[in-house]
């Protein structure tokens, strides 16, 4: 039961994400925020993050694909918001010194793209 999107996705990522990766994306017109900037988030379980990004009308940017994707399954189930998901396999952006500018492209790529008007509620970053 996937839904499509015709406007630009606002993003919220996801724990895993630095903050300057949010800062990067705003500073070229993306409405990007992160869980790590947002002290009411930072300590929150999982199910309060997704709950926060329904409120917001935001799609949760997260490796945390075990976790994540029952939560939105459990959402189709039960009638609650759905939060869309932009999963990122784990091993495609290693820690480390370029990780930031890297996410930047791939994230910047993603919105950008001619078919980002119309994604479903899940969606991978590669």
């Amino acid at each position: 039961m996937n839904r499509t999107y015709r406007v630009t996705p606002r993003l919220l990522l996801g724990e895993h994400f630095a903050e300057v990766i949010a800062e990067r994306l705003r500073t070229r017109g993306h409405d990007v925020v992160a869980v790590v900037a947002d002290p009411a988030l930072r300590a929150q379980a999982d199910v309060e993050v997704f709950r926060r990004a329904a409120a917001e009308g935001r799609w949760v940017v997260t490796e945390n694909v075990k976790d994540f994707r029952p939560l939105l399954l459990s959402a189709y189930d039960t009638g609650e918001p759905v939060v869309a998901l932009l999963l990122v396999p784990s091993g495609r952006f290693p820690r480390g010194g370029r990780r930031a500018a890297t996410v930047v492209s791939a994230l910047e790529e993603w919105l950008t793209d001619a078919g980002a008007g119309t994604r479903s509620d899940e969606d991978w970053l590669t």
